[in-house]
Formats: structure tokens, sequence, C-alpha cells
């Protein structure tokens, strides 16, 4: 079994705070993760739109589409609406051989609004979280019918965000529900990062080394501060300049034979941390776990 080491380009180029990286482009964010040895990107926003841009594109820097964020609404749409919606996003990642789609509900998420506490996310009870995952495997039949499997990100300021929240979801969902789990996510929304990998280590599709500085986090949730506040504060870093022990978390991927994508997601304040040195820290963080682990990296 082997693993290929990816990167968000968010640490170049962030979608929700454009403003926080406009001194960089897409193109250097491209260039330079390819340097650092990164082989895999995911989608960003301002990368071409179309198929076959997209793919010229990603080929005239080498590097491969390793997945990309979906933003779902699945809570509030019937299958067949939101079928529609997504329907050219797993299209055009079926056409370029991306390993999943990274799906997310936003239909009423609290992460891009800069004046609400992350503390004030929307939850659901149990039951509500069971019948969400029961509607959402209909979506994801219907795309893993098209040869696109779903990866469902849990994420801060979303319906699925606590480990309890990841629990139900899973336990809901049919096998067709990947998880694409995220260590920084889980621990910023209080879970146990460990228990919850070794505990649904089979559902896990997708990976995201994504590290939180524990200080921010609890200054933002003791001082009622946005998601976006979080961000902009450093709550967020690459794998090996925080706290979360990812040897462990290569340990566990070896011992569940996981052989799909390590993607770094690590979007902070450029001017508080460089791009090119955090993603190169990162890089060469996962290279060192993976090589204690005897997970084998392709090149």
């Amino acid at each position: 079994m082997s693993v290929n080491i990816g990167i968000s380009p968010i640490a170049w180029q962030n979608d929700d705070l454009p403003d926080l990286t406009a001194a960089y482009t897409m193109e250097q964010a491209l260039k330079e993760a390819r340097e650092i040895g990164y082989t895999g990107v995911e989608r960003g926003q301002r990368m071409p739109g179309d198929t076959e841009g997209l793919r010229a594109y990603l080929d005239g820097s080498d590097i491969a589409l390793c997945g990309g964020w979906c933003s779902g609404a699945s809570l509030i749409n019937d299958f067949a609406t939101e079928r529609d919606a997504v329907r050219e996003q797993v299209e055009q990642f079926v056409a370029l051989n991306s390993p999943c789609i990274v799906y997310a509900e936003c239909s009423n998420t609290i992460q891009t609004q800069a004046g609400t506490p992350v503390n004030d996310r929307p939850k659901l009870s149990k039951d509500e979280v069971l019948a969400y995952a029961a509607k959402i495997t209909e979506l994801a039949k219907w795309m893993a019918d098209r040869g696109m499997p779903m990866a469902y990100h849990h994420h801060m300021g979303t319906i699925i965000e606590s480990e309890d929240d990841v629990n139900w979801l899973m336990e809901g969902a049919g096998p067709e529900v990947n998880l694409c789990f995220d260590a920084g996510h889980l621990l910023f929304g209080g879970g146990d990062v460990m228990a919850t990998l070794n505990r649904w280590g089979d559902r896990v599709h997708h990976v995201h080394f994504k590290d939180i500085r524990p200080a921010v986090v609890q200054d933002t949730r003791e001082n009622n501060l946005s998601f976006l506040d979080a961000v902009i504060a450093g709550a967020f870093t690459v794998p090996g300049d925080g706290c979360i022990d990812f040897q462990a978390v290569a340990h566990a991927l070896k011992a569940m034979d996981y052989n799909g994508w390590i993607v770094v997601e690590a979007e902070q304040d450029p001017a508080k941390a460089p791009p090119y040195e955090y993603s190169k820290l990162g890089y060469d963080h996962i290279v060192d776990v993976c090589g204690h682990a005897g997970l084998e990296i392709k090149a």
C-alpha cells in the first residue's frame, strides 16, 4: 500500500478571505507546490472552470487533481435538485480522475459569516443527523454509480462538526458515504482525533493533515469569535507546527492499509506564515511520519 501527498492551494489563494492572499496567484501556488514535492492539488475556485481548461492548467504544472470542495445543500434540497446541482462537478471530476469529491453541507453553515461566532453553528439532534445521513446516502450512491466517491468533510461551522456528529453521520449513512478525515477540524470541534480515526478507519477515503494552535482555538471559543476570525488569528497550521500527533495518525493509516491521498489544508495569513515555507514544513513532516510508519509515498 502507498499514499499520495497533495495540498489545497488555500495557503496561497484563500477562497473565503481573498484579500488575505491578494499578493499570491494560483499559478504560483501550483508551481511552488510541485517544487516542494506535492503531486496533487485540490480544486480552487480561481482555477479554470471548464474541464479541458482545468486539465491543461493542471498538466502545465505536472500536478494531478486530488479532490475538491463541494458545497452541498442536501439538508434543504430533494435528491433530484441536489443531483442536478452537483452533476457538472461530478462529471468534471470523473473526467479528470479525481479520487473523490469533498462534500460538506453548506445550506446553513456559518463558516463564512464574519460576524457570527463559531460557537453559534447550527446543531442537529442525533435523530436529525441520522435522517440527514440517510438522505445523502442516495446522493452518494448516485455519485458512486458514475465512478466518483463522496468523501464527507466534517467542518467547523456546519451541522457535522463534533465527534458525535461524525459518529451519527457514519452510523446513519450507507457505505457509499465515505469520510474525509480532517484532524484539525475534528480537534477544533472538540473531538478525539485518534478515537474517531480508529472507529471509522474503514470509511476513510480522503485525509486532511491539518494542525491547530490550541491557544488560538481556546481564544476563539472563549471570546465568541467567528471561524474567519480564527483563521486570520492562526488557528490552523500545517502538520508539524501545531499540537496534533500526526505520527500516531500515520501509524493508524498504515494499520488500516490506507492507500489514498494525504492532503495538507492549512489556511493562514501569509504575512505571518509564508505559503512556500509552511507548505514545505508540512510536506517534510508528512514524509517523516510516513517513513516512520512504513507508509510508502508514491512519487
